[in-house]
């Protein structure tokens, strides 16, 4: 069963601190054997990454076949079933536009003393996208990685994806294609992501990797980093719900199902100020987790880290919704702009009954790549900004320099570094 706290009660403190260090992530010991997998794909490239990937997902591969051709690609999209490619580009679309008012712009300027500044953008280069496979197949998060890449500016995009049993979803080549991502690889796990770091002969290194996975696709994630650069470790998905009595219970507890049958240790989170409310929605969870076809999974989700948690005022519910720092909050209250602004910490906020989390996961637009385990507090989803660089521009003229030297070299001198202080004062036929 889910937990039940009450704000009111003596030991609640106590057993909210319980619930925000419970360990949600796969607590198998993974980093050696991911150490081990990066050094044979260093070693032997290629080959070992064909030979893992035919350990562990059946893929059926060779070195020489580890990359969609053309023809498959185009074959796989043809298949897609029209209504899904119309959701698809639909969702492109959408999630482009959004994107494209992300973009940074050049800020040069001179200031008083005559002293050029400013910040030059420039796009990463490379960029490699991991998309999940295994349970399920996941087009929109080709969308999402892809996407802001484009957006940025960025050259290359190479993208990874597990093909278990040599099987995938046409649907994941048809988001490729239609974001226009044409270099992509059946290969996943920390092979891929090894490969992707360090270059292989028939896959060229990267310069950042993106993209969720599971435990052995974030421990290598954690490894190679940098060598190359990463957007974050995904932990399992969550969802905070903030509710008052204007909330539907039926509503609520089908957004909180959306997150449970992820599996993996995904998390729910009901946060009510109306205790009716709270027995109304643990009611609906019973009834309609029992339609579901995969309700085990979301059934297990819920009874091992859903929690309900009742507060007197929607004041409190933000201060916990803040220590939480969930990567979804949706705000269930009929005011609920009124409230966003004391959501500090959140990797995004749903606004409203009408705004279920799904809803971002596929077409609202914004991203769906978002900072999990308490990680919103100082992280932020994927942007346009996590496929740029950014570089200060600096210039001086002999009147500008004159004007800054003597405090430059005072500061030279105070480190020690009299050979900084003479760069500058051998400019000034000092």
């Amino acid at each position: 069963m889910p937990i039940r706290l009450d704000a009111s009660q003596p030991d609640f403190e106590q057993q909210f601190l319980a619930l925000l260090g419970s360990k949600r992530e796969s607590s198998q010991e993974v980093g050696d054997i991911v150490t081990t997998i990066i050094a044979d794909v260093k070693s032997h490239g290629d080959q070992a990454v064909a030979d893992l990937t035919n350990k562990f997902d059946s893929a059926g591969v060779s070195p020489d076949t580890l990359r969609f051709t053309p023809e498959q690609i185009e074959t796989a999209a043809a298949r897609t079933d029209p209504k899904v490619r119309a959701a698809l580009q639909f969702a492109h679309d959408r999630i482009r536009a959004h994107h494209e008012k992300q973009k940074p712009v050049d800020h040069i300027y001179q200031d008083d003393l005559g002293v050029t500044l400013g910040t030059r953008w420039s796009a990463v280069e490379a960029v490699g996208i991991y998309v999940p496979g295994g349970l399920a197949s996941y087009p929109s998060s080709v969308l999402m990685n892809a996407i802001p890449a484009k957006v940025a500016g960025v050259e290359r995009i190479a993208m990874v994806v597990p093909t278990p049993n040599g099987d995938i979803s046409p649907s994941i080549l048809a988001a490729a294609q239609i974001a226009g991502v044409s270099e992509i690889y059946r290969i996943g796990g920390a092979q891929a992501v090894a490969a992707l770091a360090f270059g292989t002969n028939s896959i060229a290194r990267v310069d950042k990797i993106v993209g969720p996975g599971n435990a052995f696709v974030a421990a290598a994630k954690r490894q190679v980093f940098g060598t190359v650069g990463i957007d974050m470790i995904a932990g399992p998905s969550e969802v905070l719900v903030i509710a008052d009595q204007s909330a539907n219970p039926a509503w609520v507890a089908a957004d909180l199902i959306a997150q449970a049958e992820h599996g993996g240790g995904a998390q729910s989170i009901l946060i009510t100020t109306h205790a009716p409310l709270a027995d109304a929605v643990l009611a609906e969870m019973d009834r309609q987790i029992a339609l579901l076809p995969r309700q085990t999974i979301a059934r297990e989700g819920w009874d091992d880290f859903g929690a309900i948690i009742t507060v007197p005022t929607l004041a409190i519910a933000v201060k916990l919704a803040n220590r939480i720092a969930s990567e979804h909050v949706e705000l269930a209250i009929d005011d609920p702009k009124a409230l966003m602004g004391d959501i500090r910490h959140a990797g995004a906020i749903f606004l409203g009954h009408h705004t279920p989390e799904a809803i971002g996961d596929y077409v609202g637009g914004s991203n769906h790549v978002l900072p999990t385990a308490r990680s919103a507090r100082f992280a932020s989803g994927l942007g346009v900004l996590d496929f740029v660089k950014r570089t200060s521009v600096l210039g001086c003229d002999p009147g500008s320099l004159a004007a800054l030297a003597d405090a430059a070299v005072t500061i030279a001198q105070t480190e020690q570094l009299d050979g900084h202080g003479r760069s500058i004062s051998i400019r000034l036929n000092r």
